[in-house]
């Protein structure tokens, strides 16, 4: 989630994460029941290091729970943990399984769903709904932990209204991995022009629905870490319509009224992370080919590479301080894409690019992106966390197609502790880019 900059809102949505989190918490632990000899098993951490630490949990639940109790399973040197217990839930706007700690029965469903208020400066007041079901196709010791997100919002400003549905399920063992990108978007948003030389003053406000179809099945290749998949991608935009004056708009666009991006795409994907809410001494890259075709309904023929790596170092190595790396890089050629379809600052696939500045900031037939990220812990406990970052993009100009400007982005943040054994952290950032731009950006993990 991007640019969050309404104070009072914020504290209300903090509440809202405290009361929910802890509820869900509280519900769960009542609930789990450890067999006997059995011992709970943690993907990253020990049982001593999880009684070292602290989260938001650790702080609050005696103020939320009866003293008694709360004592009692203060005893325990860690959670208990059984093979049908329940999942374990950050009833966040996009829900955190605690998936090194918890075991579910193949097969069972496990629904959650949280209410929740934010604010953007793209979206203005939203409301949000978070469901989330999780299930098992295998045994958790070999097989990650599935999930459905079904995360409708809707919003005040313009209005609004936002469905999407995203879905990553892993088969036995991990062989292979299925993934989707549903979403309806009613968005009516500002966009800039193209190129590098555009100004916050040329903000034109657009009025367009979206529909996305993305659905991918990627194999393992010989029980290693590489994976290469095959999908479907579908990118409908439709009842545009400019409020505003942008040349490069109406030019580019040509007065469409709807545009189709149809085409399949070819994925190799390399991934090491044991914990990706929060990666530690791993690395993660892939590479994502696209030809959209006529033939498959594409308005034309044309194509796009989507390269991304994330490196993460920690540093001092006996630390769970992180140097986070992460490069991303985007091309399209070999024909004219839709306008919004072209790279564009936060319209990566978790829409997290360029801290620092708006949403849809720059746009052009290409974008290079790079950040590096110190996160570091305040606190041994691990409960309050900080960050420092600079970032730098560039998008290449309209007709040369030649990468002429950059521009960068600081900024730091604080991170806190939600949940200890999951590492799912409350990110809080304040960027500034140039020109005028900052804003504060929130994030439920780390950004990347």
């Amino acid at each position: 989630m991007r640019n969050f900059n309404t104070f009072n809102t914020f504290i209300f949505y903090c509440f809202l994460v405290i009361i929910g989190t802890h509820h869900c918490v509280a519900q769960s632990s009542d609930t789990l029941k450890s067999k006997p000899n059995q011992t709970p098993t943690y993907t990253d951490k020990t049982a001593t290091e999880l009684q070292n630490e602290l989260d938001v949990g650790d702080i609050f639940r005696p103020l939320l729970f009866d003293a008694k109790q709360y004592i009692k399973r203060k005893r325990l040197r860690a959670p208990q943990i059984t093979d049908d217990s329940i999942v374990l839930i950050n009833p966040l706007t996009h829900p955190i399984l605690h998936t090194d700690s918890v075991c579910i029965k193949p097969g069972k469903l496990n629904f959650a769903y949280f209410p929740a208020v934010g604010y953007t400066l793209q979206t203005g007041t939203t409301g949000i709904l978070a469901m989330n079901i999780s299930f098992y196709t295998g045994q958790c010791d070999n097989t990650n932990i599935s999930g459905i997100n079904i995360n409708p919002q809707i919003s005040f400003n313009h209005p609004q209204f936002l469905l999407p549905l995203n879905f990553n399920i892993w088969t036995n063992k991990n062989k292979i991995d299925l993934t989707g990108d549903m979403r309806y978007y009613k968005y009516p948003t500002y966009t800039y022009g193209l190129g590098g030389y555009t100004q916050l003053a040329d903000a034109n406000l657009i009025n367009y629905n979206y529909a996305r179809v993305y659905l991918e099945a990627l194999k393992q290749i010989a029980k290693s870490k590489f994976y290469v998949g095959i999908g479907y991608n579908l990118d409908y935009h439709f009842d545009i319509y400019e409020e505003g004056k942008g040349t490069d708009f109406s030019v580019y666009n040509e007065n469409l009224k709807h545009t189709t991006s149809s085409g399949v795409n070819l994925d190799l994907l390399y991934d090491s992370r044991k914990n990706q809410n929060y990666p530690e001494n791993s690395t993660y890259a892939s590479l994502c080919y696209r030809y959209n075709a006529e033939l498959l309904g594409s308005d034309e023929d044309w194509h796009s590479i989507y390269l991304e790596y994330k490196k993460y170092i920690n540093l001092p190595n006996n630390s769970h301080n992180v140097l986070a790396l992460w490069s991303l890089d985007w091309f399209t050629f070999g024909g004219k894409p839709p306008y919004f379809d072209l790279p564009s600052t936060g319209w990566d696939n978790f829409s997290n690019t360029g801290r620092g500045y708006i949403q849809s900031r720059l746009r052009g037939p290409s974008m290079v992106y790079a950040e590096a990220e110190y996160r570091f812990r305040f606190l041994k406990s691990g409960i309050l966390g900080g960050s420092i970052f600079a970032n730098g993009e560039s998008v290449s100009e309209w007709g040369s197609n030649r990468f002429e400007t950059i521009l960068p982005g600081v900024g730091a943040g604080v991170r806190i502790k939600l949940n200890k054994i999951s590492g799912a952290n409350l990110a809080i950032d304040y960027g500034w880019g140039m020109g005028g731009s900052s804003g504060l950006f929130f994030n439920i993990n780390e950004v990347f």
